[in-house]
């Protein structure tokens, strides 16, 4: 009995950043109804409570992170400093774990706390990353930092109708682009790690990037687990940065079927006056506004029950609405598998990043979307016209209903969440 409970030990090494402490926790959660105990090391920055969380142990590092950092335009640069500033207190913190139980069973990490690989080597750990976004971005970093370069052009040359739609070249050209140093060095760390860790978990579907995770698989000599879509795995569990406003869900209840287009971005100015819509705008995510104060004056008033605006919204419940006929999204790899398995069309606006990515396999690939290319007044209103009312939107919702039923009939499909974890549990207990 003893040997057992020092074997199913797990830690977890979570990154605070909004879209990845939600599927790590979710992990967490699966893992922990599988008969493993948890363990989450995490930076001090967004400390999660743990009294949301009472069946897992919560140790926090010190990430030194400063106000200019975490600001800072390039994305890598926080990403950078979180590794070279946490790297030391990391590793004292396993080895004290590690002296505490005799035995750790394995250290899951998120692919941004690279450090991570090196020290559970150092210590003779088994060593298994979490992907929080999709399987196919794993093809750019080899050729990001150019390693084995002409090998990733070939995967870019294939002839497949996956490969093809998703224009890899055109989106690795376009992710080049203004590439900092730290950028270039947090890819490259993204693709030594990959090729070292002992497995890969990735949170998808198989199916919904067949052919591309084929390619990954020839490339990674790590086994690829893909395990998805946790949050329609693990329990419903506390996870938000921000408090959700529950009050949009009344609101919701009194809308038509299908008719509010969602919106989870920084600007909703010139929807059309007769579209119904849910707005979320986080707190500061307006330059220069605490909130909504930049809206002209009388834009709530003039708005009234047409639409509601709210600080933060509980996501998942609203995909699930009766009343959503449409997302318009940034298409972060978490609103976007939520959004699948909801059957929500999206409209796309791609940020930066895997965002890209992302509206390629929405909009050529699945085609349950389309791209916002500008936010031109007269294009707004028409492209969500398209999305929301027209013949071609009905087409798009009949295939992101398919998609939807595809990913049910994944999670009931004896053989593969199910084969899925076996695999995983099978490897983390195989030291």
């Amino acid at each position: 009995m003893e040997k057992q409970q020092k074997s199913s030990h797990v830690v977890l090494v979570m990154v605070t950043f909004q879209g990845h402490i939600t599927p790590m926790l979710q992990l967490a959660s699966i893992l922990h109804s599988k008969g493993f105990s948890i363990t989450i090391v995490h930076p001090e920055l967004n400390s999660p409570n743990p009294s949301n969380h009472p069946k897992f142990t919560f140790i926090s590092i010190p990430d030194k992170l400063t106000e200019s950092q975490l600001s800072d335009k390039d994305a890598a640069s926080p990403v950078w400093s979180l590794n070279k500033n946490c790297a030391a207190p990391l590793q004292q913190c396993l080895e004290k774990i590690l002296h505490s139980l005799h035995h750790i069973a394995a250290v899951i990490y998120d692919t941004l706390m690279y450090c991570a690989q090196t020290i559970t080597e150092d210590l003779g750990l088994l060593g298994i990353v979490l992907r929080t976004g999709s399987a196919t971005t794993m093809l750019f970093y080899p050729a990001f930092s150019q390693l084995d370069e002409e090998r990733i052009d070939f995967v870019y040359e294939i002839k497949s109708p996956e490969l093809q739609a998703l224009q890899l070249k055109r989106l690795r050209a376009l992710l080049s682009q203004n590439a900092t140093k730290a950028m270039t060095e947090v890819r490259v760390a993204f693709a030594n790690v990959l090729k070292r860790s002992s497995a890969i978990i990735v949170n998808s579907m198989e199916f919904l990037e067949l052919e591309a995770l084929s390619k990954v698989k020839q490339y990674f000599p790590a086994p690829i687990i893909t395990i998805g879509p946790l949050h329609k795995l693990a329990p419903a569990i506390c996870s938000s940065l921000l408090t959700e406003d529950d009050k949009c869900i009344s609101w919701l209840n009194k809308q038509a079927p299908k008719s509010v287009i969602y919106v989870s971005f920084a600007s909703i100015v010139n929807i059309d006056n007769k579209q119904p819509f849910l707005w979320v705008v986080r707190p500061g995510m307006v330059r220069g506004s605490e909130w909504i104060e930049s809206l002209p004056n009388g834009f709530k008033e003039s708005v009234g029950e047409r639409g509601c605006i709210v600080k933060w919204a509980p996501q998942k419940e609203v995909l699930a609405h009766a009343a959503v006929g449409g997302f318009w999204t940034h298409c972060g790899w978490n609103s976007t598998i939520e959004s699948i398995c909801e059957g929500v069309p999206m409209l796309c606006r791609p940020f930066f990043g895997d965002q890209h990515l992302n509206t390629s396999y929405i909009c050529n690939v699945w085609k349950i979307g389309l791209e916002l290319q500008n936010l031109e007044r007269g294009n707004i209103e028409r492209t969500i016209k398209r999305l929301m009312m027209d013949m071609e939107g009905n087409g798009i919702r009949n295939r992101a209903i398919d998609l939807k039923e595809k990913a049910a009939f994944y999670l009931m499909e004896e053989g593969s969440t199910s084969c899925s974890f076996n695999m995983l549990i099978k490897h983390i207990l195989s030291v």
